[in-house]
């Protein structure tokens, strides 16, 4: 055990929160302690959310132009007092024990470098997408090891020391991307501890629609970490990449050439059925789940969509591979008098 509570600065980068933003606010000035710091990056807003967080009576740090969440939180970091950073994103509502609840993780693990958590299953926004990805998202945490392999920006905390040494968040995701994997990634080859803490959990206010949810998963997320997979090599068996989930994205496609080989070899329909049985009985867990929470009609339209992600995950690895090859590729011809080095990115030390 520590000789003293370890202090805490909650930092929430915002751009243009609306709504979502004042909840977050209010659910995070319910819960402070006299020892708990809340600072807000206003990351350029222009809706006047700068003016929401003076509002409530929180330190703000207002940039003149959006530079993404990685630097905002980097910036917030930097000014902190706490001995514990607490990443919160700006579309959450924390729980009433949120806090008590990092620094009694830290305080138990003198050892532990970042604890994350998790979305909870009863999401903000009602429409069947937003429920749906919210969900998984609970369901993914849950399911996962504590001993986590990767860190999470919406609901992350760190130890100050241990984020300013390490040189903080990659400044180059210009925006919500995967700049929180990224650093998480730097945490473990640096031998670092990360906990996944499955009763932290916090509310996902995001309302998603089909485009806005298709960009964010496959051009901000799927993509980059194709690339963040090849460039550290390091393809943990966990979250999204567990070997189930592999797995079911090869079956998928198996899926759908045997749907396109059965307009001229009516035989190959037995594949299509073998497939579909194998990827309902790889997934049933996921689909017992949405149905205890949701109820049979949810559950039966969650399959559609599921095997859909599986497709556009497939799609996007194999896009971010040829990327990622494409790129050495290139800077080993721009540099034919040495032998090339795959570099990791520039990160901006605060």
């Amino acid at each position: 055990m520590t000789d003293h509570e370890c202090t805490v600065s909650v930092i929430i980068p915002v751009y243009n929160g609306g709504t979502n933003f004042r909840h977050c606010l209010s659910s995070l000035t319910q819960v402070v302690t006299p020892s708990t710091e809340i600072i807000v990056v206003a990351d350029g807003d222009t809706d006047g959310s700068s003016l929401v967080a003076e509002e409530f009576g929180l330190k703000v740090i207002k940039l003149p132009i959006s530079g993404g969440p990685g630097r905002a939180r980097n910036l917030g970091a930097w000014a902190a007092k706490g001995d514990i950073i607490f990443f919160v994103d700006a579309d959450v509502v924390i729980s009433q024990k949120a806090i008590s609840q990092v620094q009694r993780a830290f305080d138990a693990q003198p050892d532990l470098a970042a604890v994350i958590g998790s979305y909870d299953d009863a999401p903000g926004a009602s429409n069947f997408l937003s429920q749906y990805k919210n969900l998984f998202h609970h369901y993914t945490h849950q399911k996962a090891r504590e001993e986590a392999s990767t860190f999470w920006g919406a609901c992350g905390a760190i130890r100050r020391e241990i984020f300013l040494s390490i040189g903080g968040f990659d400044e180059s995701y210009r925006r919500p991307s995967i700049e929180d994997i990224e650093l998480g990634s730097r945490l473990k080859a640096a031998g670092y501890k990360i906990r996944l803490c499955k009763d932290l959990q916090v509310k996902h206010l995001k309302y998603w629609d089909v485009f806005s949810l298709l960009k964010a998963e496959l051009f901000y997320r799927a993509i980059p970490w194709t690339e963040l997979i090849w460039r550290s090599r390091n393809l943990s068996n966990d979250l999204n990449l567990e070997l189930k989930s592999r797995l079911s994205t090869l079956i998928v496609y198996i899926l759908l050439c045997s749907l396109v080989v059965v307009w001229w070899h009516p035989a190959f329909f037995a594949v299509v059925l073998i497939a579909s049985l194998f990827l309902l009985k790889l997934n049933s867990p996921v689909y017992y789940f949405f149905h205890n929470k949701r109820g049979f009609w949810f559950a039966l339209t969650v399959i559609p969509w599921h095997w859909f992600y599986y497709t556009y995950c497939g799609f996007a690895f194999a896009f971010g591979t040829a990327k990622y090859f494409w790129s050495e590729l290139v800077a080993s011809k721009l540099t034919p008098n040495s032998v090339y080095q795959n570099k990791s990115p520039n990160i901006a030390r605060l």
